[in-house]
């Protein structure tokens, strides 16, 4: 426990913080945003967000958990069927955001790649 609050709570809440971060990053870029954060409500353990292209492609997105990382502290994770992909660390929202938006128009857009 650290200050009273179990260390997997803590740093649920902390995960919670950087994705709130990048859900308002996102969102002035353009794009639409799902937060999906209560454990009781969803079948997964972890708080994700679902961010995802607005209007003709809505069916392209991307599912971002924040992650306690080794070497990065917290990181920005691509979340695919228990699998991770490193995305950007959390302290720059700015360019995460950005990562984010050109993993978003490669998938909308493939050919031009």
């Amino acid at each position: 426990m650290a200050g009273g609050i179990p260390l997997r709570r803590r740093g649920r809440e902390i995960a919670v913080r950087y994705l709130d971060h990048l859900s308002v990053a996102v969102r002035m870029d353009g794009w639409r945003c799902v937060k999906f954060y209560r454990d009781d409500r969803f079948p997964f353990s972890e708080p994700l967000l679902w961010i995802y292209a607005s209007g003709v492609a809505e069916d392209v997105g991307v599912v971002v958990g924040a992650r306690a990382v080794r070497g990065y502290g917290w990181a920005y994770c691509e979340v695919r069927r228990g699998r991770t992909r490193f995305l950007f660390p959390c302290g720059d929202v700015n360019a995460a955001s950005e990562r984010v938006g050109r993993l978003l128009r490669h998938r909308m857009f493939p050919a031009t790649w």
